[in-house]
Parts: C-alpha cells; sequence; structure tokens
C-alpha cells in the first residue's frame, strides 16, 4: 500500500493514481477530509470553493461524515455582513482513536493511543524478547497492543504498525533478520488477533511520514533510523519512494569501507547497519571512553559513504536523522557532512543539510499518518 502524509497545512502527498468513473464517490470523500483536515473549521460553502465540487455533493458528504462522526459542526461563524451566519464544521479530531506501534526500539517496543492529530493520550510499553524469537516478538506486540486497546476510551480507526525489516504492500514482513521474522503475513495475523482493521509499514518509511507531515521537510529528502538496526524512509518529489523489492532504504545492509568491520546479523562483516547500530556504538565507547569522539566521527563518516551514492542519485535536498542525541551528536553530524561534501559533486551539494529530527514519538506519529491514510484516504 501506498501511504500518503495527512497532518499540517496543505501538506499533501502528490496522488500518481488515475481516477476511474466508479471510484468518484471515494475520490471526493478523500477530498471533502482531506481539506478539512489542512485547512479545520470551515463552512460547507468555504469546502465547495476549496474543493470545487457542487453545494449539493458536499452536503451529501458532510451529512454522511457526520452520521458516521468522523466530521462534526463547531458552531456558527462570526457574522460579518449581512445574512445568516454559516455553521463550521470540522474533523472531529477527538472523536476516534489511533492504536500506534514502534517495533525499533533496541530493549522493548513502545506502543500509544492517539487522537487523529497524532496526539499521544496514552502511552505503554512491553520489554523486547531476547534473541531473534519471532513467534514471542509477535506474542508480546499482540500484548502490548491489547493494552492500549483496553486503555483507549473511544472507536479506534485502525492500529498501525511500524516495524524493522522489508514490508510489502500487503503488509507482510518478508525479511527482519533483527525480530526472527520470515514472510510472516503482520498485518493478516494482527487484525485477525485483534479483529480491526490493521496498517503495517517499515519503520523507518513511518518516520519519514511523520517528518514529512509534522516536521516541514522538503519534498526530497531521507530520514535515517538508527537504533538496533539502521534504515531509511525516502520522500521524493513529494512522494513516499518504497521500490518495485519494497526494499527502498534498506541501507543498514550495505557495506561501508574494505576494512572487514563488526560481524552483521545478516551474517556478513562491515554493514552500516553493524557500524552504527546504538549498541554497538555504546558499546565501543563505553569500553574505550577516551576514544569517544574518534568513534563517533569514524561512524558519521561511513554513514555519508554508504549514503552519497543515493544523494547524488535523487538530488536530495535534506538529510534527517533519528536516534539517541547523545550518539548523533555534533560531532558525528560534522564527520558525516564533510564526508557527504568530499563524495559528492564538488558545488553542486553543498547546500544540503544532515541535522537531527525535532519530531518527537516519530514512528508512532507515523504510524497514525499510515491508519488515516489506509481508512479515511486523508492525503
Amino acid at each position: 500500500m501506498q501511504f500518503s502524509g495527512a497532518f499540517g497545512p496543505s501538506r499533501k502527498l502528490r496522488s500518481r493514481a488515475k481516477l476511474l468513473p466508479e471510484y468518484a464517490r471515494a475520490h471526493n470523500r478523500s477530498l471533502v477530509l482531506q481539506t478539512l483536515y489542512h485547512a479545520g473549521q470551515v463552512s460547507r460553502a468555504d469546502l465547495a470553493r476549496e474543493t470545487g465540487l457542487t453545494r449539493v455533493t458536499i452536503s451529501d458528504l458532510v451529512a454522511e461524515l457526520i452520521a458516521d462522526e468522523i466530521v462534526k459542526e463547531i458552531g456558527v461563524r462570526e457574522a460579518s455582513g449581512p445574512g445568516k451566519p454559516a455553521t463550521l464544521i470540522d474533523i472531529d479530531r477527538n472523536g476516534h482513536q489511533i492504536i500506534g506501534i514502534d517495533m525499533s526500539g533496541s530493549t522493548r517496543f513502545e506502543g500509544a493511543v492517539m487522537n487523529l492529530d497524532g496526539e499521544v493520550v496514552t502511552r505503554d510499553a512491553v520489554e523486547r524478547p531476547p534473541g531473534e524469537d519471532g513467534d514471542a516478538t509477535f506474542a508480546v506486540m499482540i500484548e502490548l497492543a491489547r493494552r492500549l486497546i483496553a486503555a483507549s476510551d473511544k472507536p479506534i480507526l485502525g492500529v498501525g504498525i511500524g516495524t524493522q525489516g522489508v514490508v510489502s504492500a500487503d503488509g507482510a514482513v518478508l525479511s527482519s533478520p533483527n525480530l526472527g521474522w520470515q514472510g510472516l503475513p503482520l498485518r493478516a495475523r494482527t487484525s485477525i488477533e485483534l479483529d480491526l482493521p490493521v496498517i503495517v509499514g517499515n519503520d523507518a518509511n513511518a518516520a519519514v511520514l511523520a517528518e514529512y507531515t509534522f516536521g516541514g521537510a522538503r519534498s526530497d529528502f531521507m530520514l535515517i533510523k538508527v537504533g538496533r538496526g539502521v534504515g531509511a524512509g525516502l520522500i521524493t518529489g513529494g512522494q513516499p519512494l518504497t521500490g518495485s523489492r519494497f526494499a527502498a532504504g534498506e541501507i543498514g545492509h550495505v557495506v561501508v569501507g574494505t576494512d572487514g568491520g563488526p560481524r552483521c546479523v545478516c551474517g556478513r562483516d562491515g554493514c552500516l547497519e553493524a557500524w552504527l547500530n546504538v549498541g554497538r556504538l555504546s558499546a565501543a565507547i563505553e569500553e574505550r571512553p577516551e576514544a569517544r569522539d574518534e568513534i563517533l566521527r569514524d561512524a558519521g563518516a561511513r554513514m555519508a559513504i554508504g549514503i552519497a551514492p543515493i544523494v547524488a542519485a535523487l538530488d536530495l535536498s535534506d538529510i534527517v536523522l533519528s536516534g539517541p542525541a547523545d550518539l548523533l551528536d555534533d560531532i558525528f553530524l560534522r564527520a558525516a557532512v564533510d564526508t557527504l561534501h568530499a563524495r559528492t559533486l564538488d558545488g553542486v551539494f553543498s547546500d544540503i543539510t544532515i541535522h537531527r529530527t525535532e519530531q518527537p514519538d516519530i514512528v508512532l506519529r507515523g504510524a497514525a499518518v499510515m491508519v488515516l491514510a489506509g481508512q479515511l484516504g486523508i492525503s
């Protein structure tokens, strides 16, 4: 499934789909919802002008959405001239809730109940099972989801899961060595277990949606998520890039350098993930605290070596990092920027930036974006 961003004024991902006549009503419903979501508190006449739909169509769709408890009437606009004041409507942002689950943590899985603005209502977490036991991992994830469902106090729009690994369009985890999953139909199994709509995406792909939606990032950028593993999400031309094999952004298992390096979970030596994962960096610094700056400079440089061809091939404008601030610090960032500039065409990419995200709960909020896109068609 191709997910679209849903929040923030005028932050719409560009659709490439050709509209077929039989889908016109669904398209119009989605258009009304996304216009309302971005604009907030407008009249039916405002909606007709903004969308180009007739007032009769708007009236019909709004009535349907009010009956579905997705939209609500707010009150009347303050009168500014003769005539009856218009009634304002908006998305009922607290009328439904979304369950988000982030499975990217090194030691535990995070979860939250969120409103339709992606704001956390309540949160919970479970300890990550030791090793790579796929059955145990699935069991604790379901336990977390059920606890969150029990903690919710509004109808649940859906469950969004951001997970490590390669995730297909139908929500199957094709490969996730860190979680012990291979060919797991995660979306289908979880939906059966919870009896709710479920959307599954790669954790970095979820994070990049949240950054695009909430962070005001440019329309061509890469988000690199550093945790137990390393992955990336890509937005190009305002559109998420997942690839024909659903593996776009799987930079963690690119070998960086010809000097060997630590053994990766995939069985090879010197993968970017093996150099850059949080556990390895923290352990190396603990073992040699006097070499902290050297360790982080090397890690930043190796990350830049891995992404330089991607930056050049896609002409990216921005690199955003998500991970521990004490590791992805100014020393790491400077080494990454210097190496990236040294390995790309002089003068062309001199303005590219590498910086940390300011988004809290970035995978959880990305999960909310996925659910809104999948369930309401907001884009």
